[in-house]
């Protein structure tokens, strides 16, 4: 489906953006554009900021962007990218939905960036489709939509849809584009001009484990944390996770002690309500599901233990987000 535009012209692209989202991954998919254009010395690409209603959008650090342009405006874009970030779910509502399946009618090919696709597929226009998300929201996204075939990919093209996982995975998935429109040459230039070696392929997983040497702690701490962060809603206990590293109990407490000065199940914990704590900012599932998904029982032992450890509830702390 790339070229995005039929006209062999140029190729007018445009993002809706929703409150809170993020600047750096706007800006990954705008910037290339506009260097491609000075690069090339003519305009390839043009693009148009939306919003639901045309008003200003404040990002997640604070910034307004503008002018904006209402969505009803967009049917005349090649291309149409939803542009979410956090607290997503509650950008949501039936008349954007709705703005968006009348927009599928007119627009050849739509897009969701970072937490963009959850918003196209609540649409129903991911359906029947491969689609990539933020990393973060990947399970969540795949329990929502069974008619949507999620992968961990950095960006996933299928047919006319385009989803990228985030900031850097926007500048990947642009890349790409510039380079199926107008050549491998062209994203070269691109490339180089951000100073970026552009290496990455559609198909690398988003959250690659970091290589063992990169780790911010000796080596033989990465495969006790790797199993520890790949079991959050049904956590193992420690004697399992020695056993699967080959080791005795009492040696991996005494390895984990030594490095990071805890034990094993209170840095356990920690790794568990860090996982709650972006569940209750950045989604709005309930605390009784954010339990049952972080492996605590119940929603009061949830908040018990994430209040002893954050010194505030979940609840509370999403109040003050919104503020």
């Amino acid at each position: 489906m790339i070229p995005l535009s039929t006209n062999n012209l140029t190729e007018h692209l445009g993002f809706l953006l929703l409150p809170k989202f993020s600047s750096l991954c706007l800006a990954n998919a705008l910037e290339p554009l506009r260097a491609t254009n000075l690069i090339a010395g003519r305009p390839l690409y043009r693009w148009s900021l939306y919003s639901p209603d045309g008003e200003d959008v404040v990002s997640s650090s604070g910034i307004t962007t503008g002018p904006i342009k209402p969505l009803n405006e967009a049917r005349d874009v090649d291309a149409l990218f939803v542009v979410s970030s956090y607290d997503y779910r509650r950008q949501i509502s039936k008349p954007l939905l709705r703005d968006l399946v009348s927009l599928s009618r007119h627009i050849p090919t739509l897009g969701g960036l970072d937490t963009g696709s959850f918003v196209l597929a609540e649409a129903g226009l991911l359906d029947g489709y491969h689609a990539t998300i933020h990393w973060q929201e990947l399970a969540i996204f795949e329990e929502a939509f069974h008619d949507v075939s999620p992968v961990s990919d950095r960006f996933v093209i299928d047919r006319n849809r385009i989803t990228a996982g985030g900031a850097t995975t926007t500048l990947d998935l642009m890349l790409h584009l510039i380079r199926a429109s107008n050549g491998e040459a062209l994203r070269l230039e691109v490339a180089a001009l951000f100073i970026y070696d552009g290496t990455h392929v559609a198909e690398e997983p988003q959250r690659p484990p970091p290589p063992i040497d990169s780790l911010p702690f000796p080596a033989d701490m990465g495969p006790v944390i790797a199993l520890m962060e790949t079991n959050i809603e049904a956590p193992l206990k420690i004697g399992e996770i020695a056993r699967r590293l080959g080791l005795s109990q009492k040696k991996l407490e005494r390895r984990v002690r030594r490095i990071l000065n805890t034990t094993p199940v209170a840095y356990y914990q920690h790794i568990r309500l860090s996982a709650a704590r972006s569940m209750a900012l950045e989604t709005v599932m309930p605390i009784s599901e954010i339990a049952v998904r972080t492996g605590f029982s119940s929603a009061s032992a949830l908040t018990r233990a994430f209040a002893r450890h954050f010194s505030i509830t979940p609840s509370d702390l999403r109040r003050r987000a919104l503020l």
